[in-house]
């Protein structure tokens, strides 16, 4: 196959999809940032307060680094550890309870009980699920608390059993997994790099599933992943190059963030930018451990 391609007459030919795989296949290292670049990322993203900050933050800087569109996939809740979970009464049959995990994420829930609830049986209830699920994976809270109406009288249990079942909702992965954008606007440079119109590709980078796709094909790992024109199997996007690399605290994975853009990019320096952000989301995460 050839590896370099005219699109047009009046163009200067440039390498196909494949002369730019065997490009990226035989970069030895990926371009470094320079100190003050690590500073500024450092700078920009420590300021962040809480995780929606932090992703915002992410993907704002990950698209002005790279000029392209950036994407980061919200942390998984089934990649999670639960760090607290806290119950709040806020009347006689009705309970806020509020999930806390290692990756920052919040989950809350209000809960009806049915029946009165009192601050005692509240206490202990939390105590409880506290000593059974701080710490564990949010995979295996229910196998921990699927029991605990039994430990309490049977005129506790109805309180008791409401309040775990929305825990037990809380926990199971939920299939809306958030995806953030930023830098759509990068794509409108880069008009004469696709094939007819950029529009397909806006319209494809509309749709969250699409977008969870694009990520999720590599979530598990944290190597970096180049995916280059019609490797990208989704329609609308076989023009374009997608980047991508799992990020989590230490050596846990719990999502992915990257970037899409024309096949013509900078593939050294983008790889680099996208691998640094990752780093330091992670790092990030580990501190809020």
């Amino acid at each position: 196959r050839s590896l370099i391609a005219q699109p047009h007459t009046s163009a200067g030919r440039v390498p196909t999809d494949q002369g730019y795989r065997v490009f990226v296949d035989r970069l030895s290292q990926v371009k470094p940032m320079s100190a003050a670049e690590r500073r500024a990322i450092g700078s920009f993203l420590d300021g962040a307060v809480d995780l929606d900050d932090v992703m915002q933050r992410s993907v704002r800087l990950l698209a002005q680094l790279t000029r392209q569109v950036a994407l980061i996939q919200y942390p998984s809740l089934t990649r999670s550890h639960v760090r607290h979970i806290e119950l709040v009464g806020l009347g006689p049959t009705r309970v806020l309870l509020v999930l806390i995990a290692d990756t920052g994420r919040v989950e809350q829930r209000f809960v009806e009980t049915g029946v009165s609830m009192t601050d005692d049986l509240l206490g202990r209830l939390r105590g409880r699920i506290l000593e059974r699920v701080t710490g564990q994976r949010l995979v295996d809270v229910a196998g921990r608390v699927s029991d605990l109406p039994e430990q309490f009288a049977a005129d506790e249990r109805p309180a008791v059993t409401a309040v775990v079942a929305s825990l037990l909702e809380t926990v199971v992965e939920r299939h809306e997994e958030r995806v953030m954008l930023a830098g759509t606007a990068n794509l409108a440079k880069f008009g004469e790099d696709f094939t007819g119109t950029v529009r397909p590709v806006l319209e494809a980078l509309e749709e969250q599933m699409v977008l969870l796709r694009l990520l999720g094909e590599s979530r598990t790992t944290d190597v970096l992943s180049v995916r280059i024109g019609r490797e990208n199997e989704v329609e609308g996007l076989t023009s374009t190059s997608v980047v991508t690399v799992g990020y989590g605290p230490g050596d846990d994975v719990v999502a992915q963030l990257g970037v899409v853009g024309p096949t013509r990019m900078d593939y050294p320096g983008t790889m680099g930018s996208v691998r640094a952000v990752a780093r330091y989301v992670g790092r990030i995460l580990t501190e809020q451990q």
